[in-house]
């Protein structure tokens, strides 16, 4: 026995025809929502990254209006009974290939048919009861929050204490605090020890005199002292006075020394002193003339 036609099919339908896409392509969204409720399938569609999804959402949007405006249906209760892609015409064109060859391009379209219809009562049931259940547990943590929220500030103003509620001291007790306070000094009192007494020299006192003898050796030390320090700045002169690229030669000598003992290291180079230019001799004169003229100076 045949099955029931796809224009037989009960409930809202919407369709769109020669939609340029691949008919194969709309099947792989339309087994996604197939069977589901309307919501169910609007979130599956907006989480599936491919064009067929935003064009079969667009399908789905329009069948809904149909049901509600035209047949009176509540959106809520709609699912999706049926939906399927047919093939529509084909664009044929030609490309040119090797050898004087061409071949052909196939520019497939596609009607995408959505249908919608009333839950059935069981299922409308099971789907009502768990929206109540989700419902009234929303609902009881909305109340433990709120309920929270005020337990909050009625402990912390129950911890705090107010200035009013404080008891204040009556004057027999303040007599009794104040009479306890000097007997608790007095053995603190005792048991502080006295301040040690530093002992200051008499004003008749008689400073020791150092020996003539002591005061003559610090004064050979002092000009020891001096004469190591001049000694000590006259090279220190000399260096000064010496080029900057000697020093420098010098040191970098004395640093690989230090590093590498018993090496022997090149010279630096001599520096070649240019001999002041002779004079000009005058037109005519040899250089025997020259060298009589400077004997008789």
């Amino acid at each position: 026995m045949p099955g029931v036609k796809t224009n037989e099919r009960p409930g809202t339908r919407a369709v769109l025809r020669h939609y340029r896409m691949s008919a194969t392509k709309a099947r792989q969204v339309l087994d996604l929502v197939r069977g589901h409720d309307v919501d169910r399938a609007h979130e599956i569609l907006r989480a599936t990254p491919r064009e067929a999804a935003r064009v079969v959402a667009k399908v789905l949007e329009s069948a809904v209006s149909n049901a509600r405006n035209n047949d009176g249906l509540d959106p809520e209760e709609l699912y999706v009974s049926a939906c399927y892609a047919d093939e529509g015409t084909t664009v044929k064109r030609w490309r040119p290939r090797a050898r004087g060859r061409a071949t052909r391009i196939r520019k497939r379209t596609c009607h995408i048919t959505v249908i919608v219809s009333r839950m059935p009562e069981e299922r409308l049931a099971r789907v009502r009861a768990r929206q109540a259940a989700t419902s009234t547990s929303l609902r009881a943590r909305r109340v433990a929050a709120s309920r929270r929220e005020q337990a909050a500030p009625s402990a912390e103003t129950a911890g705090e204490q107010t200035p009013e509620e404080t008891e204040e001291p009556t004057a027999d007790e303040l007599e009794a605090i104040e009479a306890e306070e000097p007997e608790d000094e007095e053995p603190q009192a005792a048991e502080e020890p006295a301040p040690e007494e530093t002992e200051e020299p008499s004003a008749g006192a008689v400073e020791l005199e150092v020996p003539a003898g002591d005061a003559t050796a610090e004064e050979e030390e002092e000009e020891e002292e001096t004469e190591e320090e001049e000694e000590g700045q006259e090279p220190q002169a000399e260096a000064e006075e010496e080029p900057a690229p000697a020093r420098r030669r010098r040191g970098r000598a004395a640093k690989a020394e230090e590093e590498q003992p018993g090496i022997l290291r090149p010279k630096a180079p001599r520096r070649i002193r240019r001999r002041p230019p002779a004079e000009e001799q005058a037109p005519g004169e040899t250089t025997e003339d020259r060298a009589t003229e400077e004997s008789d100076e």
